[in-house]
């Protein structure tokens, strides 16, 4: 009988990823127009449903016990009608977003009179596996539909119901907007085993994208036979140089740690230029404390700090997702840079600095994808980077680095036009 479930599993995800190569293949012929249409249809349409879409959430409300969810995470699970209208004007806010499909990278006429083009396209099969948000499910549709990629849906199994009626909802409008009917499939099973068989299908799938804890994201790259766009971990520094302006200092880490403690581009570590440590840590230290933050820090910092507690070696290696904060004192820039690029998880870092030459230094030096001067980590957002949406955050280098938006969800082909040229 396990064998039999075990083949029936394989056939439904080798089917799934078949008709999403299919989709695939006719997106690449879609116009711009026929994406912006469906995409403003699947905004209206949520509006209209918002009803259907409030029973579902509400069963999958009613079942966050069994699954152990925080206070948290069930908030994040909820919606209401203004979430709903959210995400709504999230849609209609890809669609206003400039089209990447056919961008003309580069151009040029060779010696020889052929007119060589770099063009950009589509990735075409994403496989994204997240985390129980259901305004992931439609955000996620939205910028794949948008960069001409189908999509298969693999999300969490506690907000399952609310993620099929969002789904429905949307796939309902695409025939009538010439987009392909199996250009979003969401994975109808909740057996773990499905992403193993997803992931080895390499032959439909282009590329897959896990966004969650750090075990999934492990398992995804472990697994896949296919690119995985990806970061495991986001442990995030803030240096305080030794000309840095105290009060931008500590209202930057404040916000790069308090605003939003589990995400990935929060601060979890501080280094502070040691010549001005007897008063930026303390300073700053107290303005955390205010918020609650447990302090783990050297020998310098629990001097200055009462209630610090000594800090090991695996705490500046760590992701704490949560009220604690490392602290360590270094005698320069350069140290505070080999730190970095040891422990950190080349995911967001940040110095605070009045000087240009230790900014540049800092910027070149520093191996992560995005570096802030004087500007908190949280600023790492496909959002608030100008990109739009955004599907995730790589530490990569190939083929995406950084927030990933629709651009990042396509590749390029040349097209080399001739006028009988033969070589």
């Amino acid at each position: 009988m396990a064998t039999e479930q075990q083949t029936e599993l394989q056939l439904y995800c080798h089917d799934t990823a078949a008709k999403a190569k299919r989709a695939a293949g006719e997106l690449q012929l879609c116009s711009t127009e026929s994406r912006n249409n469906w995409l403003r249809a699947a905004a209206n349409v949520l509006r209209d449903g918002k009803e259907l879409i409030l029973e579902a959430n509400a069963r999958d409300i009613e079942a966050a016990p069994q699954f152990n969810l925080t206070n948290a995470q069930i908030d994040r699970l909820r919606l209401d009608v203004e979430r709903i209208e959210g995400i709504a004007i999230a849609l209609e806010d890809v669609a206003n977003l400039p089209d990447p499909i056919g961008e003309v990278i580069s151009s040029s006429i060779r010696p020889n009179g052929l007119d060589v083009k770099q063009v950009r396209v589509p990735l075409g099969v994403v496989f994204f596996i997240y985390e129980s948000r259901p305004n992931v499910t439609a955000d996620a549709a939205a910028i794949c539909i948008k960069s001409g990629n189908a999509v298969i849906l693999r999300g969490g199994k506690e907000a399952a119901h609310s993620s099929r009626a969002l789904v429905d909802l949307i796939s309902s409008v695409t025939a009538e907007n010439n987009i392909p009917t199996d250009a979003v499939q969401l994975v109808s099973t909740t057996d773990r085993d499905a992403v193993g068989h997803f992931l080895h299908l390499n032959d439909f799938i282009d590329v897959a994208i896990p966004r969650g804890g750090e075990g999934l994201i492990r398992r995804v790259s472990d697994e896949a036979t296919m690119p995985v766009i990806k970061h495991f971990e986001g442990n995030c520094h803030v240096y305080v140089d030794e000309t840095a302006d105290l009060d931008i200092a500590e209202k930057i880490v404040v916000n790069a740690k308090c605003q939003r403690m589990g995400v990935c581009n929060a601060c979890e570590s501080l280094l502070v230029h040691e010549s001005i440590a007897a008063q930026a840590i303390p300073q700053i230290a107290s303005a955390l404390t205010e918020h609650e933050i447990e302090i783990r820090g050297d020998h310098v910092t629990c001097s200055l700090v009462e209630n610090a507690i000594q800090a090991s070696d695996s705490d500046y290696r760590s992701e704490f997702l949560g009220p604690i904060i490392s602290i360590k004192t270094v005698s320069s820039l350069k140290e505070a840079v080999n730190h970095i690029n040891s422990y950190g998880s080349h995911h967001t870092d940040a110095i605070v600095t009045k000087t240009p030459n230790s900014a540049d230094y800092f910027t070149k030096a520093v191996d992560s994808a995005a570096v802030m001067v004087n500007a908190s980590t949280r600023f790492n957002d496909g959002g608030e980077f100008g990109l739009g949406a955004e599907i995730g955050i790589s530490t990569d280098k190939f083929h995406a680095r950084g927030p990933c938006g629709l651009k990042e969800l396509t590749s390029y082909k040349y097209i080399a036009t001739g006028d009988g040229h033969v070589r």
